[in-house]
């Protein structure tokens, strides 16, 4: 949305995604409060999880599992903070620099840069003027790699953890998804898909959901199934937040208190990853034989308390 009426710290907004929340209504370094704070829950869960997992000696997946929730989150904070989608490690360069070597027009589309942006201090060489380009891209490069490169990092992680009780060559799997990523990651540094981008991680997320249910149907715990079903139901909420939050901003921007629909959708995929990752511990502890159940920590929020043999 516009202007809150605070001075931005990061500069004009640059991103073309936008929420239905006040730019620097409350600080000049974060562009959507709420949008940002909101994912904090989600940064909290992950840790209490991380915890849980190093405490029982579960296997490594599940540590990595919550430390990529968290990077994810702080990456959406970064992203939400600044509303920057090419972001400058120092002073901005100038464009009318190096537009007077004539180098700039055919770079424009390489970089992705604004052309409307005002680069003045560094003068004109044309050495300079790569140098300088180089540094944006790079800039650029950090943006992208903070948010959505960890997003599809996080799904080929837990296509991972729920299809290898099953695959019969255990270094075929883990090889395939970590290079599947890293050239991701590689075009995705210079290539920014848009629209694709989104089609290729709902794919992603669809891979899941059959395994996801087979677990669901052969786990008798009660408690377990709950997990489950809490997963699905943060799901469809959260899910009715951001759209209601993406289609009806106009409706909501004359209303006297504005519900922040994106931030609420921040919380309630927190609570929906920690659902969906303390369900993977419970059904992997239950194939490994470590007779898991769930416990409540102040009686509140679920975990998996294990058992292992004494040989384990």
């Amino acid at each position: 949305m516009a202007e809150g009426g605070i001075s931005s710290f990061w500069g004009p907004v640059t991103s073309t995604t936008e929420c239905c929340e006040k730019n620097y209504a409350y600080s000049s370094y974060i562009a959507e409060f709420y949008n940002t704070l909101s994912n904090m829950p989600c940064i909290l869960l992950a840790l209490i999880g991380l915890i849980n997992a190093l405490r029982q000696r579960f296997e490594k997946r599940f540590s990595v599992l919550h430390i990529s929730n968290m990077i994810l989150a702080i990456g959406s904070m970064i992203f939400h903070a600044t509303l920057q989608h090419v972001q400058f490690l120092s002073h901005p360069l100038s464009v009318k620099g190096i537009d007077d070597v004539g180098w700039l027009d055919a770079q424009k589309d390489l970089f992705l840069l604004q052309p409307q942006v005002d680069m003045e201090p560094y003068g004109s060489h044309p050495t300079d003027c790569f140098l300088n380009s180089i540094h944006v891209w790079l800039a650029y490069k950090e943006q992208q790699q903070s948010d959505e490169t960890p997003m599809v990092w996080e799904m080929l992680l837990y296509m991972y953890i729920l299809h290898s009780p099953d695959w019969h060559y255990r270094s075929t799997m883990p090889t395939f998804l970590f290079l599947y990523g890293a050239v991701f990651a590689a075009v995705h540094s210079v290539v920014r898909f848009g629209i694709g981008f989104k089609v290729h991680y709902a794919i992603l997320c669809l891979l899941c959901i059959p395994r996801m249910y087979k677990y669901y149907i052969y786990t008798q715990d009660v408690s377990a199934k709950r997990l489950a079903k809490m997963y699905v139901a943060t799901l469809l909420v959260g899910t009715l937040c951001w759209l209601f939050d993406r289609n009806f901003c106009q409706e909501i921007s004359s209303w006297p208190i504005n519900p922040q629909g994106h931030a609420l959708w921040h919380v309630f995929m927190g609570f929906n990853s920690y659902f969906a990752n303390t369900f993977l511990m419970f059904c992997r502890a239950q194939q490994r034989g470590w007779s898991p159940k769930v416990v409540h920590f102040m009686g509140v929020l679920p975990f998996v308390k294990i058992e292992k043999p004494k040989a384990q």
